[in-house]
């Protein structure tokens, strides 16, 4: 019977013991195995140590890099690379957990994971991750193609007043939470084969509602230039880049990018070739004419005083401004920026009539009714241009022809004044511009001209007088040229005197109609074409210096 006890207490020590033993962790060696039916996610990593299945699964891991990923938005996908979201294993956790497979827990855990496995695989957690800076990085570059732009709540202006426009909910992907998404998809959900993701997206509200923008009534700022000489190129591309800012709508803090809003200077969106200024020359460009368009809008601005943040001068003088009013765009290097600096919307206005582009900035007007803003231009220096004489003997021999008018330099600032009930209060210098001088350049045909004839003319081209070369030029003409000019110049005179005979038997008919016309309409008459005349002067002068620019 004491035998029996004693046993039973020695069974019942040795069980405690194994009890214990049985709820610590077993400590695998460098040659412990994995056991058989285990997974670390679609690798099987059964019979292999620790290292092995290191390996196994960074090889894995390495051959997935070039699986593409569908990112789902809401007005369409993308697609990723696991290269591309940079994903990665955590392979030292992943076969760390797989050896402790039947090493870890009670005796009888151990078992039953035994049995288990000989039944079912067991698949353990392969730890995928990706790089969520890279990741978030690249949803940001593609997100307008993964998401719906809100339509701000908007004004159109309508027979002299606004009209409210209702906008549109938008949606946009939430960069943040997609990337997070993406890492516990692939982390817990990703089989290896569905490979569809769908991201996170938040609802946008329209900017702006109808009691903000009733703030906007007020004429801020204005301005206008003339472009009525320019060619039907030039007209049209001002008139294409004025209708492309009309209607925008800036909030408090917003900032404008003209080059963004009126490129890309192609046929395609509107424009035609016309000339613009190049590395000191006049050339032929599509676009040629945005910068007065660019020159209008800055100038009405400025008097809103709304923020400049970039502005730049032109490289030449240009004939519809002062100097120094001016704003030019060129490339990605020269544009036009401002920012909306005030506390309610404001509304720009375009548009262009009898050669005329008008810019209206509208608003809340909130400066004192007393103050009274003003800029005036000075120029500080200026710089005479050259005449620069090309001879080209492809062309006959006293060929003259101008292939660039010159352009006077000059370096000048713009000063803002500002008067309080009439009374100067401030004179602040605004900008500063420096225009370089464009020469004259004249090209001359020297085609058969012998070794004497051609050394005079470069003697002359020498003393650099115009009028030396020209005349040294002529020399040059043979008797045929001669007689040639001559015969085009007679036949010219005939047209034109045909030309005038047609419109003085006009003129005697219409005067025929006015004899009964009073003297009062007469002084009128005469009035009107003495401001014709004026207005047609300045015109004349405005297309002989205007670049295309």
């Amino acid at each position: 019977m004491k035998k029996l006890k004693r046993l039973g207490v020695l069974l019942t020590a040795v069980g405690a013991i194994c009890l214990l033993a049985g709820t610590q962790p077993v400590k695998a060696t460098e040659k412990a195995t994995i056991a058989e039916g285990v997974y670390i996610g679609n690798v099987n990593v059964g019979g292999m140590t620790q290292a092995q299945a290191q390996s196994a699964v960074e090889e894995y891991v390495a051959g997935l890099m070039d699986t593409t990923f569908t990112l789902k938005g809401e007005s369409g996908s993308v697609s990723m690379t696991a290269q591309d979201m940079g994903v990665t294993a955590d392979v030292n956790a992943a076969a760390t957990e797989a050896v402790a497979v039947g090493r870890a827990g009670s005796l009888i855990n151990r078992y039953k994971t035994t049995q288990d496995l000989k039944k079912n695989s067991l698949v353990l957690d392969m730890h995928l991750s990706v790089d969520k800076q890279t990741t978030a990085q690249k949803l940001y570059k593609d997100s307008d193609k993964l998401s719906v732009a809100a339509v701000d709540n908007g004004l159109v202006r309508e027979n002299g007043a606004f009209q409210f426009v209702k906008g549109k909910e938008g949606v946009e992907v939430n960069i943040v939470d997609s990337v997070y998404a993406i890492n516990d998809f692939l982390a817990d959900e990703w089989n290896g084969t569905n490979n569809e993701i769908a991201l996170v997206t938040d609802v946008v509200e329209p900017r702006g509602n109808e009691e903000e923008l009733a703030q906007v009534q007020d004429l801020l700022g204005s301005f206008s230039t003339d472009f009525s000489t320019s060619s039907a190129g030039r007209a049209k591309n001002v008139t294409n880049g004025c209708s492309k800012i009309n209607g925008t709508i800036l909030y408090p803090g917003d900032s404008f990018d003209m080059a963004k809003t009126v490129s890309p200077f192609t046929l395609e969106n509107g424009y035609e070739l016309a000339g613009a200024y190049q590395n000191g020359t006049t050339v032929e460009s599509f676009g040629g004419g945005i910068c007065q368009v660019a020159t209008t809008l800055y100038n009405a601005v400025i008097r809103a005083e709304l923020e400049i943040t970039m502005r730049f001068n032109h490289s030449m003088l240009v004939s519809y401004v002062q100097p120094s009013m001016d704003a030019a765009i060129a490339g990605n290097y020269k544009d036009l920026r401002f920012k909306n600096n005030l506390d309610a919307p404001i509304y720009i206005e375009g548009y262009c009539s009898g050669g005329v582009i008008h810019f209206n900035v509208y608003g809340k007007e909130t400066r004192p009714s007393n103050r009274e803003i003003s800029f005036e231009s000075e120029t500080v220096s200026t710089t005479d241009p050259e005449t620069k004489f090309n001879l080209d003997s492809s062309l006959p021999i006293g060929h003259w022809s101008v292939g660039q008018s010159a352009h006077t330099g000059c370096v000048a600032q713009l000063w803002k004044i500002v008067k309080v009930d009439g009374e100067q209060q401030s004179r602040d210098l605004f900008n500063k511009s420096n225009y370089q001088a464009s020469p004259k350049i004249i090209t001359i045909g020297t085609k058969g001209a012998n070794k004497e004839t051609l050394a005079a003319l470069k003697s002359a081209v020498a003393s650099g007088d115009e009028n030396t070369v020209r005349s040294a030029a002529s020399a040059l003409k043979t008797e045929e040229q001669v007689k040639q000019e001559e015969d085009d110049k007679k036949d010219q005179e005939d047209s034109e005197d045909s030309e005038d005979k047609k419109n003085d038997s006009k003129k005697d008919d219409s005067q025929k109609d006015d004899t009964k016309k009073d003297d009062s309409d007469k002084k009128d008459h005469a009035s009107d074409n003495k401001s014709d005349n004026k207005s047609d002067g300045n015109n004349s002068k405005s297309d002989s210096e205007e670049s295309s620019n």
